[in-house]
């Protein structure tokens, strides 16, 4: 019987990388483990402890047990974002390195071909998803576009260990393959405005679960006092003294 620990799982996957030309795909291979170490090192996460699966513009790792789950979400994706602008920096757009990020803690461990347990499988999903893919594609001038898991997002950035917004991430439910569930998605500098093909539920907000509006009423509910009321009508209305919008 294998040995069961839950770790925090991090995963990266480049954008276009087959597209590129064989010396590009070598500057952005090696801009990847650089980017990696340099924001490992500024959050202190020691990446030479960490257990990683690569393949070429790929990057799976686990992390040490008691690696700091604010310091990946938060410190050390700030300095990715930022060493990826850099890096990007007088770049030709499609020679670009923009990677699609994944954030998960649970079950893993080594085996004889990468890792086994849930976890790797599950992060493997959310790198993958439609979503994520088509939030990084809805905002050409981002480098990176970052996942969550629920685990993640509920434990960590929710409770606000983090100087990141709860309400800079969108929830998304997705399916890929076997795994179906919700995943949370921050794109820098677009904050709260990720989309993707998956179901988008509601902005979330710090205070709420599961991505709900809090004090949100019903659309069928009575007019609050205060509230503007406006009629949207589509076509041409004959009705001469009638009023169609009242505003207080």
């Amino acid at each position: 019987m294998g040995t069961f620990r839950r770790r925090l799982l991090l995963a990266v996957d480049a954008k276009g990388y087959g597209r590129v030309d064989v010396v590009t795909q070598r500057q952005l291979q090696e801009a990847i483990q650089k980017l990696l170490v340099v924001s490992a090192d500024a959050s202190g996460l020691e990446r030479e402890r960490w257990e990683t699966q690569v393949g070429g513009d790929s990057v799976l790792a686990v992390l040490p047990e008691g690696s700091s789950e604010p310091h990946l979400v938060d410190t050390f994706m700030r300095h990715l974002d930022a060493g990826l602008r850099e890096f990007n920096h007088g770049r030709v757009r499609e020679a670009w390195l923009r990677l699609r990020v994944a954030v998960h803690f649970g079950s893993a461990a080594p085996a004889a071909n990468g890792f086994e347990g849930r976890a790797p499988v599950e992060i493997g999903r959310m790198l993958d998803s439609a979503a994520l893919r088509s939030a990084l594609d809805a905002a050409p001038d981002a480098c990176m576009a970052l996942a969550v898991s629920s685990t993640v997002f509920n434990d960590v950035i929710r409770e606000a260990y983090t100087t990141i917004r709860a309400q800079e991430f969108h929830e998304v439910r997705i399916e890929e393959k076997e795994y179906a569930g919700r995943i949370w998605i921050r794109v820098p500098g677009h904050d709260g405005q990720a989309s993707g093909s998956g179901t988008v539920v509601e902005p979330a907000q710090g205070g709420a679960k599961g991505g709900e509006v809090p004090d949100a009423r019903p659309s069928n509910a009575s007019t609050a006092r205060g509230d503007t009321v406006v009629q949207v009508i589509s076509g041409t209305v004959h009705a001469p003294g009638a009023v169609f919008g009242i505003s207080k």
